[in-house]
């Protein structure tokens, strides 16, 4: 990301300069190594390891951070600050987790903080949901915001391959790092998705609340019977705001979000979101559907974003948006989050059950327990790779509350003739 940005400062400064109204210059490039080889075409003596010096240096307006993780980001962010600069960062992490620091500090130096490529990499989500909708209360979002789980699903579901060959296929284009975890269960779309909720709702959402599920589990033959179903399936992170009738006359206001795989149609805008690309589905009370959709990371993607955040803070745009939107700072609101446990949503579940007789009516006198009535039953031949007679049992459900769905779950997997336990996603229609 970083050279990224270099690149464009020191190849496109006419067309910046015209953008801005004023030169932006690139002063030094704070690097931990400084024997690292570096490219050669950017002028040796940018390079530095005196952070404290840069900090201190009057000359320096603006500070870029790109350099990821928590701990020491967070101390070197509120150093930049309280000596003056404004700072951009694609950071999603330090935002999610210390947002209110950050922004606290900043409010107290009378600096700015700009964030657009902490989310969606080059797509401009941030500026949309904070400026473009600002008219709309948002109603729900529903994003692919992590770009190797999208990589890994979309060869899944095309060319038919185990998750663990598609993990290895994106860690050889460099879309997935050597240690994936933060990216494959989930976490990465956790923090994006409360940067997200705390821009169109004005809340800050503690992680915890945001329930997570990421795609290790996930099998080639629940790809397969999904499509056999019409459906595709995608990691999501998704937020719901429910406004219904309250106390008094009031409105009471609940928001549930999660990050989950979730069964979405072929034809629907999301489920043809391929490869390694981001999309954001946003939802308001006067536009209605609005989509955003691009390169989720990569280096110029995330630099087209960087300096898209250099240039209104050289406008002065960038100021007047943080000073007025108040973001983290703790400003009263009535939106009570719940858990995605209270979301009514359609389901599909698989079990692998031993081929006897009454196997299937068991299973729907469980769910009708709960209130859960069936949509659709696909029952295959006995496995291959299972011992004696096994066979999958795909269901589709009605729409159900999702507590009262797990907790049928929970019976079911109590059986005799289960095999494994089920597996079960939500079905987004």
């Amino acid at each position: 990301m970083g050279k990224g940005v270099a690149r464009l400062l020191l190849d496109q400064a006419e067309r910046l300069r015209a953008r801005a109204g004023r030169d932006l210059v690139l002063r030094k490039v704070v690097v931990r190594d400084a024997s690292k080889p570096r490219p050669s075409d950017i002028d040796p003596q940018l390079f530095t390891t005196d952070f404290c010096g840069v900090a201190k240096d009057p000359s320096i307006h603006v500070a870029v951070e790109l350099v990821g993780g928590v701990d020491w980001t967070l101390r070197a962010v509120l150093d930049l600050l309280e000596a003056g600069k404004h700072v951009v960062t694609a950071n999603k992490a330090l935002l999610a987790r210390h947002g209110a620091e950050v922004f606290d500090t900043a409010r107290r130096y009378q600096r700015t903080v700009a964030f657009e490529a902490s989310v969606g990499g080059g797509i401009p989500i941030v500026v949309a949901l904070s400026q473009g909708l600002a008219a709309n209360q948002i109603l729900a979002l529903q994003g692919i915001l992590n770009g190797t789980s999208n990589f890994i699903l979309t060869a899944m579901t095309d060319q038919g391959v185990s998750y663990a060959d598609a993990l290895k296929e994106a860690q050889h284009r460099g879309y997935a790092e050597a240690d994936a975890t933060l990216d494959v269960n989930g976490t990465d779309a956790v923090h994006k998705l409360a940067i997200l909720a705390q821009i169109a709702f004005g809340i800050s959402v503690p992680l915890p609340a945001i329930e997570r599920r990421g795609i290790a589990e996930l099998h080639e033959m629940d790809i397969r019977f999904a499509r056999e179903l019409g459906y595709t399936i995608k990691l999501l992170a998704e937020a719901w705001l429910d406004i219904a009738p309250g106390e008094a006359g009031q409105p009471a206001r609940k928001l549930c979000l999660h990050v989950s795989p979730v069964l979405m149609r072929h034809q629907t805008p999301l489920a043809q979101v391929r490869g390694a690309y981001n999309a954001v589905h946003v939802v308001g009370d006067a536009v209605g559907d609005t989509l955003y959709y691009g390169k989720g990371a990569g280096q110029m993607p995330t630099a087209s974003s960087v300096v898209a955040d250099l240039i209104d803070i050289a406008v002065g745009r960038a100021q007047r948006t943080f000073q007025t939107m108040r973001l983290w700072g703790g400003r009263k609101t009535d939106i009570d989050v719940q858990s995605s446990a209270s979301v009514r949503s359609r389901f599909y579940f698989r079990l692998l059950v031993a081929d006897q007789p009454g196997v299937l009516a068991e299973v729907a006198r469980i769910l009708a327990t709960h209130d859960i009535s069936i949509s659709s039953v696909i029952q295959h031949e006995a496995l291959d790779e299972h011992e004696g007679d096994v066979v999958p049992l795909v269901i589709m459900t009605h729409t159900a509350r999702t507590e009262s769905f797990r907790a049928a779950m929970a019976e079911i997997n109590e059986l005799g003739q289960m095999v494994v336990e089920s597996i079960y996603f939500p079905v987004a229609d």
